[in-house]
């Protein structure tokens, strides 16, 4: 928003708000964020913006005035940066981005750069979902469900495509629900675009990474002790308490399905207990006999 203000010098509150898709309360909260922000001492560096009778000024501090120059250090990570971008499906190699990659990779060297490789893998059917989901169009597959370890046919209509903690997932109108849910790709055992194209609905759109706050799915709270803390690490929570004396923790996280959440217990063994609900720690038990049965067969 600043380069763009910072060119106009004034712009309406009412035109800034259009232009990027706030409100103008919005705009006006971001703007005395703003004006909080510069260099240190933060005496004569400061951004100078301001709102007089709903119009916008800027003032374009010293900081912009001159190029920003990157150390090597700095231009690597963003050339690292700008590579696990490129991965993305939709990703244009000959776009603005890649030309530039091309040139800050110039830059440093090849040297510098040798035997660095960004793999981000990708399951069947991503590039496909991401088509469907700029076209707006209907799509059926065949997904399998953890939950009730079936495979099952459903309508969707794709939103968003994302990665998050090594999946790749789709959040989708879903026809049988009514509403947003949000789907593992690599789960999607078939995949065929009706080539149906649908207005998307008012639901709002789950934050990639932020997807499990949804509220309907169900939650269960471990007790874990140190050596078991590598899950709350790995997957996400709602909730982790102060250590006691033993160093145990209370962790409170959705769990995708009781299936899933038995598997890990049995990986955790001593080290966690279940508190809520009860009848998970019976789950848990009956997969170990499982678990084991099988392996003595073996």
């Amino acid at each position: 928003m600043l380069p763009w203000l910072m060119e106009r010098g004034e712009v309406p509150v009412a035109e800034a708000a259009e232009r990027f898709a706030l409100t103008e309360a919005e705009v006006a909260k971001d703007l005395e964020l703003v004006a909080m922000c510069g260099l240190p001492p933060f005496v004569d560096e400061l951004i100078d913006v301001f709102i007089d009778d709903g119009v916008i000024w800027v003032g374009v501090p010293r900081l912009f005035t001159r190029p920003l120059r990157l150390n090597s250090v700095e231009a690597w990570e963003l050339l690292a940066a700008g590579r696990a971008a490129m991965e993305l499906p939709g990703a244009d190699r000959d776009g603005p981005l890649g030309r530039g990659l091309a040139k800050l990779a110039a830059a440093l060297g090849e040297d510098d750069t040798a035997g660095v490789r960004i793999d981000l893998d990708r399951p069947d059917h991503v590039e496909s979902i991401v088509a469907a989901a700029d076209a707006g169009t209907r799509v059926r597959i065949e997904y399998w469900s953890p939950a009730r370890d079936e495979v099952a046919e459903r309508s969707i209509v794709p939103r968003q495509v994302f990665a998050d903690r090594g999946h790749w997932y789709v959040s989708a109108d879903d026809d049988r629900s009514g509403e947003v849910r949000t789907f593992r790709i690599d789960r999607i055992a078939a995949f065929e675009d009706t080539g149906e194209v649908v207005e998307p609905t008012d639901d709002p759109l789950p934050t990639p990474g932020a997807w499990f706050a949804d509220g309907s799915v169900p939650r269960a709270r471990l007790r874990l002790a140190p050596d078991a803390r590598w899950a709350i690490e790995r997957y996400p929570v709602d909730e982790v308490s102060d250590p006691d004396e033993a160093g145990w923790v209370t962790a409170t996280l959705p769990m995708a399905s009781e299936q899933w959440l038995a598997r890990m217990l049995v990986r955790l063994g001593a080290d966690a207990e279940v508190l809520d609900p009860p009848e998970l720690a019976e789950r848990a038990r009956a997969t170990a006999t499982a678990v084991l049965a099988r392996y003595r067969r073996s």
